[in-house]
């Protein structure tokens, strides 16, 4: 199987709205940072129970975690497993898309690690300023 084909990005091509929505309430969820937080911690983990994530992801609140789980489960980046017993057990774990969003996202760790040292020296010399 060859690699897909890269496309260059074109400013004046026409833009699909759908796209533009969709990019953007991506942004818009990756850039909170608990869904970044149990995205890592099932990318890690594989399945987890909702306690073992509220105690994985430090400072979310139930609610907070359950808000962020839902909303990564209508996107579909997430699959939730309920086990009819008794007390219910309800595991979490990353869908493939989920993945792919994860790996996504590991490009802005690699940009992070080369240019560590060039946004300090900028953020020093803006300091500097004040």
């Amino acid at each position: 199987m060859s690699a897909p084909e890269k496309t260059s990005y074109d400013p004046d091509a026409p833009v699909d709205p759908r796209v533009e929505l969709l990019v953007n309430e991506l942004i818009g969820r990756v850039a909170d940072k608990w869904t970044l937080l149990v995205l890592e911690e099932l990318e890690d983990h594989g399945v987890c129970r909702f306690t073992e994530l509220a105690r994985l992801v430090p400072g979310i609140s139930q609610k907070m975690l359950t808000q962020t789980l839902r909303a990564m489960e209508r996107d579909g980046l997430v699959e939730r497993t309920v086990h009819p017993v008794i007390p219910p057990k309800v595991e979490y774990r990353l869908t493939g898309l989920g993945y792919s969003l994860g790996e996504a996202f590991c490009g802005v760790w690699h940009w992070a690690e080369a240019h560590l040292c060039e946004v300090e020296r900028a953020r020093a010399t803006f300091d500097a300023r004040e």
